[in-house]
């Protein structure tokens, strides 16, 4: 069968043509349509690491490979002094896409500017400080003593660049040719990387939501849909080209913000987090499995036992809590329902999914729930301007535990989203934050996750599978690393 598939940028003067002469080769372009795109380039700002990684566009002193191990990318090696300083000597002849060297001293200029800047980047170690021993070694210097720096250096608030003027110059294998916050990415290879030659030129578009992005790859717009809905599988099984499912180490969970209201009480809660029946979520998204705490189960400090599902201690507590069941069902105390607002946000297809979900089993224990959905999740996060807040995280993207963990729950961190506060678990952290002992590591975080279970300011829900469509063009492509290393050195128009 002839292949046919139109290019988006296409005139209708050109589609008329191919009507009457198709063409059987694609162009050497590529079109990768995703429900997430970068809001800025700036490392030092938000998770704009996170997106400019994914992108393709930047590089890391160290990476995680395919099979989950750190190794060394833009670094060669980094051994720890005996004051804890490290030594990280840089790989040879590696550049910035104008072809400038990457030194010791541009390294540690960007890195001591998003260390500043970014809370992500103090997470797990604390401050960090840079300094040029040499042009092709660095000293780190950590507020809190670690032995895992080559890790913390994969995670996502730790690209490489430099700036010239108002300009950020990274070391990805793409290169930004144009940007349209919100809207798309021109790439171009960046010639100053091994292998250029044989990659395509790349625009990277954002499309809102799953059905959308579903619709652009059915109708051939883009050459990879990344993050398909499972419901528009069927519908795309005569669709030349193919639909690849890949678990990912991902955890969907629900923020439940506990400053004030019925959900400053831990026994509200804990009430939640019993009806939820995550086996239902996994039926409803058909993929995933049950979370067992903050980790995916593949996780060696992952918990290990199945989280209670107990619709029966749910209406115990409420009953304890005040919270009486009525003869309508519903739960009041003082004459006031018990009645919360669950949020989700269409980059993530399956929180959609979940919302009706935990909406009827909330009200099967008298809680009534009203469903939101936000295209600005983050922002709805940072201002705690939520009851229940669904969310997708790659919880240790750098095999690690500690960053999540301190990032997301330590008393007043960057991204307590939830406002819950534990003196208990900010010593418990700090003691896994010292601890260089991988058994210590693992059993400690395991014991962090059992304090979040008994407090319960989140829910996890299921980790998840996803699914990404790929045209010809991008036949033998393999998904990895969750949306982490979406665009890669290795990607290349299919012969």
């Amino acid at each position: 069968m002839t292949l046919f598939r139109l290019k988006p940028l296409l005139a209708a003067t050109a589609i008329c043509a191919a009507l009457v002469t198709p063409v059987a080769t694609y162009a050497e372009d590529l079109v990768i349509g995703q429900t997430f795109l970068a809001s800025g380039l700036d490392p030092a700002e938000g998770s704009n690491g996170w997106a400019v990684v994914s992108h393709g566009i930047a590089e890391q002193l160290f990476q995680v490979s395919r099979d989950g191990e750190v190794v060394p990318n833009l670094a060669a090696s980094a051994v720890q002094n005996a004051d804890s300083s490290w030594l990280v000597e840089l790989a040879a002849d590696r550049f910035f896409s104008d072809g400038t060297p990457v030194t010791a001293a541009a390294v540690a200029e960007a890195l001591n500017r998003t260390g500043a800047a970014n809370p992500s980047a103090r997470a797990t170690a604390g401050r960090m400080v840079f300094s040029a021993v040499d042009e092709d070694t660095l000293r780190v210097d950590t507020e809190q003593p670690t032995s895992i720096l080559p890790s913390i250096l994969a995670e996502w608030a730790f690209p490489v660049y430099r700036l010239e003027g108002e300009e950020i110059i990274f070391t990805g294998p793409f290169a930004v040719e144009a940007f349209e916050p919100g809207g798309s990415i021109e790439m171009v290879p960046n010639a100053h990387y091994a292998g250029a030659a044989d990659r395509p030129n790349v625009t990277l578009r954002r499309i809102g939501d799953g059905q959308s992005l579903a619709l652009a790859f059915a109708s051939g717009e883009v050459d990879m849909a990344f993050h398909l809905p499972v419901e528009t599988l069927p519908m795309l099984a005569g669709i030349e080209g193919e639909a690849k499912s890949f678990p990912v180490a991902y955890q969907y969970m629900m923020w439940m913000n506990t400053r004030a209201g019925a959900l400053a009480d831990v026994r509200v809660r804990r009430a939640i987090d019993l009806v939820v029946n995550r086996a239902d979520l996994v039926t409803a998204v058909q993929a995933g499995v049950p979370a067992t705490g903050a980790f995916a189960r593949s996780y060696p400090f992952a918990a290990t036992e199945d989280l209670p599902h107990d619709p029966e201690e749910a209406g115990a507590l409420l009953d304890a809590a005040g919270w009486q069941l009525g003869e309508d069902g519903m739960r009041r105390r003082d004459g006031v329902a018990l009645e919360l607002v669950l949020y989700a946000f269409p980059q993530r297809p399956d929180l959609l999914t979940f919302q009706p979900v935990l909406r009827g089993a909330l009200a099967e224990i008298g809680i009534s729930v009203r469903t939101q959905v936000t295209e600005n999740p983050n922002d709805v996060a940072t201002r705690g301007a939520f009851d229940l807040l669904l969310w997708a995280q790659h919880t240790a993207p750098a095999g690690d535990p500690g960053q999540f963990l301190s990032l997301f729950f330590e008393t007043g961190a960057a991204r307590n989203y939830t406002g819950w506060s534990n003196a208990d678990y900010d010593a418990l952290i700090a003691e896994l934050r010292a601890e260089s002992d991988p058994q210590a590591r693992i059993a400690l975080a395991r014991d962090a996750q059992e304090m979040i279970a008994a407090q319960a300011p989140v829910s996890f829900l299921v980790t998840p599978e996803w699914h990404v469509g790929l045209s010809p063009a991008l036949a033998g492509y393999e998904p990895w690393g969750s949306d982490y290393y979406v665009i890669r050195p290795d990607l290349r128009v299919a012969e």
